[in-house]
């Protein structure tokens, strides 16, 4: 199966639906083990896609790339580690149909999908590791409410400057609008002075 090279290691993440960063972790039941893949911005830490499953295998992460690819703007990179998964055929055709690029880790180097490693880490501390799932199900919901009623609106992050994903990038696209309104009357002033009004 193909391996990708490392094409986010030096570069400078200023927006969302830059990097999404994918990775799959287990989710501990009373009676067994199901599987959570999940996709996070880089820049916003927003969870752009996830799916929870009692299956391991290239489905799991073909559904949760789908999801994310409907509800988002597509983004220019692409990285996970170099897992069996996300070197699986039909994976890295939606990929490249779409015209994403594709970054993998270096082998044994996790820390270079540290962020997405970091919001596994804050949800098993703060709703896994907290709970004991009777079923599929009561972890699902669990899960769905942790990632969209806890982390998106109230988990303050540092790196975000102390604000929720959800609001940083609220505030990142409020910006960014007042930004080009404020371009668009300064192009206008500046045609009118260059075109002043003839009078009759």
């Amino acid at each position: 199966m193909p391996k990708y090279p490392n094409l986010i290691k030096n570069l400078t993440i200023t927006e969302p639906n830059y990097v999404w960063g994918v990775d799959i972790t287990y989710i501990r039941l009373t009676n067994g083990f199901v599987h959570l893949a999940a996709i996070i911005d880089f820049h916003t830490k927003k969870i752009r896609g996830w799916v929870l499953s009692k299956r391991l295998d290239a489905s799991l992460i073909i559904e949760a790339l789908n999801k994310a690819l409907t509800n988002n703007p597509k983004p220019k990179y692409h990285h996970s580690d170099q897992g069996v998964q996300y070197c699986d055929y039909d994976y890295v055709g939606i990929l490249k149909n779409q015209e994403i690029q594709i970054s993998m880790s270096d082998k044994g180097n996790p820390y270079q999908n540290n962020i997405t490693e970091s919001f596994f880490k804050t949800l098993k501390y703060n709703e896994v590791y907290l709970n004991e799932y009777e079923s599929f199900e009561e972890a699902f919901s669990n899960i769905e409410n942790f990632i969209e009623l806890v982390y998106h609106k109230k988990r303050l992050r540092s790196s975000l400057g102390y604000l929720p994903p959800e609001e940083f990038e609220q505030q990142f696209f409020n910006e960014k609008s007042r930004s080009l309104e404020t371009n668009l009357i300064n192009f206008n002033k500046q045609n009118i002075s260059l075109n002043p009004a003839k009078s009759c």
